[in-house]
């Protein structure tokens, strides 16, 4: 099995919110690989480790997710792996949960989440997300 970490869906992966826009509730098993440091597209400099700027994004995400009725189900670090081989473990995985697919739409095309959107980016390597019914 493939897999290839990324930080943004791809074209055919956007079109997917248009299936079915209102089946829900949906849930998003988030596996994420952090950066050592934190590299923002800006060029700011920072002294934060990619867990840190991903941290700072997480923790407005709170309030980007109760705005469309949606909320964090699980967050932890993954400690090991009991069943199966990967090259390398992600970092943590998280589970949040949306009344559906257009309501997860809706929030990350939020100029305010985008904001928030750049700690995100500056934090992680990339990650697997997978849509949960």
């Amino acid at each position: 099995m493939k897999f290839v970490n990324k930080l943004y869906p791809n074209e055919e992966q956007l079109e997917g919110f248009n299936d079915d826009p209102q089946k829900g509730p949906i849930k998003m098993l988030n596996l994420l690989k952090f950066k050592e440091k934190a590299e923002y597209k800006d060029g700011r400099e920072t002294d934060l480790s990619g867990f840190d700027a991903y941290l700072i994004y997480s923790k407005e995400t709170v309030e980007h997710l109760k705005k469309v009725d949606g909320k964090i189900i699980f967050s932890g670090p993954i400690e090991r792996l009991m069943i199966g081989e990967v090259e390398s473990l992600w970092d943590v995985a998280a589970i949040a949960e949306y009344p559906n697919r257009s309501a997860m739409l809706r929030m990350i095309v939020d100029p305010e989440y985008l904001k928030s959107a750049e700690h995100r980016e500056a934090g992680l390597e990339g990650q697997l997300n997978i849509e949960i019914l």
